[in-house]
């Protein structure tokens, strides 16, 4: 089963996807897609795992910067060499910064647009077939200002159609606003043949 859980900046997305990640287990694997560049990316980093080891559910953390499909590989072997009990869950924190690593990664405004898209089919083609749940949280970007510059707007659009792919992919779609979720799978109008 996956799980998309999307919103803007601050709006309580990630907090409301471990609550969610949680539900009905007591432990799951966390990924974390973030790089501490600088000072204040560190201290972001650090709050988040103090946060996580604050709570009642048992994260293990693991680091995927750019190569998601090779740690999700992983957590699945082990799991399976560890023969897990309960039904476990994984959840990648963020998408939109893992977009934004492999857009630094591949010089995406100069020469690596076609790369991304394979590195992006790799992964959503290995997520339909991966056994457990997967929480995903990403940032809705693109409901701000148009950016001002080529490469802003390359990485709006990309985000905005990474979104969309997961999201034909999941069973649940959430959508957190000043830290309410809306569930929008559910609600989607469909047109009709």
């Amino acid at each position: 089963m996956i799980t998309l859980v999307t919103g803007g900046a601050r709006s309580g997305k990630s907090r409301y996807a471990e609550q969610f990640a949680s539900y009905g287990s007591t432990k799951g694997y966390y990924i974390a897609t973030a790089q501490a560049f600088d000072q204040e990316m560190r201290e972001r980093i650090a709050l988040h795992r103090i946060q996580r080891g604050n709570e009642s559910f048992l994260w293990e953390t693991w680091e995927a910067p750019l190569q998601l499909t090779v740690c999700l590989e992983s957590i699945r072997k082990h799991i399976e060499d560890h023969t897990v009990t309960e039904q476990p869950v994984i959840l990648i924190d963020c998408m939109t910064i893992w977009l934004s690593n492999w857009f630094m990664e591949l010089d995406v405004e100069n020469t690596g647009s076609e790369k991304l898209l394979e590195v992006i089919h790799s992964f959503l083609q290995y997520l339909k077939e991966f056994p457990y749940a997967v929480v995903i949280v990403s940032n809705e970007v693109g409901s701000g200002i148009v950016p001002m510059n080529r490469l802003s707007r390359l990485y709006r659009d990309e985000a905005g159609r990474l979104n969309q792919r997961i999201a034909e992919l999941a069973n649940k779609v959430f959508l957190v606003t000043a830290g309410i979720p809306l569930e929008l799978k559910s609600l989607a109008h469909r047109l009709e043949d």
